[in-house]
């Protein structure tokens, strides 16, 4: 089939985008057996990917009032990041995670993120200021993981959120990004993710989630697809990029369907952030009025740039000496 109309058109300034999640201390084992410091989680992944592509992007949550805290926010800032709706929680900390990797690039997360700033965020002073900030941008960006930050019944605060900035003419993306630790139990996960699927005008997401979500590990790939394609496409009928592992993705949008397969790296040394980065470059393309075929071809781009690189975060200078084409990186 040929490529479905855009959804999401635009005429002058970008669209003003809010991703809504956690940052956490990142530490990387080197080989040598020592530790780098760095910061990342993946809603602040593609928050800087999107400031770096041009889109004028806000990262809300909350952090401490620790030396650790500040040095986040100053980094989003020298990013381009917004961070005016970030709280902050006196005597906290923000949560760690170390990273380690495999020779094929392979990646091990150990996190220590229980007692995170932003899981108070509902009760944190100037809470109300910021879900009513919320409202005013155009774009509201979480994932999977977001919600599994919260609670049940702040998750349902979070759907009338949604449901307010939907009827005000924002748009929601969802990324699926599923971790089972972070849920009590896949059935609570499911039901969550069931009900933010009808809030949601953008959804990305990959079979490996569905499986993971499902228990179905062991289902071969073409029976996850598919099976992940009902689930997925059927409650929503809105725009939904599936990536499955062979580096494809299947778009279904107003009916239609298209396949946009990927190039596999030329070299992959770490994979985290591959699919934050792809959900940036898919997000700024079809912001700027691109087809969702041309967007996920930008989307396995920087992915494929980034997987080269270690670190969730690479360095601006890596993005501009391996940027093959102009539109991607800025």
């Amino acid at each position: 089939m040929g490529d479905p109309e855009p959804a999401l058109p635009t005429a002058g300034p970008l669209p003003r985008v809010a991703c809504l999640g956690e940052c956490m201390i990142e530490l990387r084992e080197r080989p040598d057996g020592l530790l780098s410091r760095s910061f990342g989680g993946d809603t602040l992944n593609t928050a800087v990917y999107l400031a770096r592509l041009g889109v004028s992007v806000d990262y809300v949550t909350a952090l401490g009032t620790d030396a650790f805290s500040d040095d986040m926010l100053a980094a989003w800032h020298q990013e381009g990041v917004g961070t005016g709706h970030v709280l902050r929680a006196p005597g906290q900390l923000p949560g760690l995670y170390l990273i380690q990797t495999n020779a094929e690039g392979e990646r091990r997360f150990s996190y220590w993120r229980d007692h995170s700033p932003v899981r108070q965020f509902f009760a944190l002073p100037g809470t109300d200021i910021v879900q009513a900030a919320l409202l005013g941008f155009d774009v509201i960006y979480l994932s999977g993981i977001t919600l599994s930050l919260f609670a049940a019944p702040e998750r349902v605060l979070l759907w009338h959120l949604f449901d307010t900035a939907r009827a005000r003419g924002a748009r929601i993306v969802f990324d699926t990004n599923f971790r089972p630790r972070g849920w009590p139990d896949n059935s609570v996960a499911r039901q969550a993710y069931a009900a933010m699927l009808q809030c949601s005008d953008i959804v990305l997401a990959s079979v490996e989630d569905f499986a993971l979500l499902f228990g179905q590990t062991l289902m071969p790939a073409a029976d996850a697809q598919a099976a992940a394609e009902n689930w997925l496409a059927q409650p929503m009928q809105r725009e939904l990029v599936l990536r499955s592992g062979d580096l494809a993705c299947r778009i279904f949008l107003k009916g239609q369907a298209l396949n946009v397969p990927g190039t596999p790296a030329a070299s992959v040394v770490d994979t985290t952030a591959a699919g934050d980065s792809f959900a940036a470059a898919y997000l700024a393309a079809r912001l700027r009025g691109q087809s969702p075929g041309q967007a996920a071809q930008d989307g396995h781009r920087l992915a494929g740039i980034v997987v080269g690189h270690a670190g969730a975060i690479i360095p601006r200078a890596a993005m501009k000496h391996v940027a093959a084409d102009p539109k991607i990186i800025m």
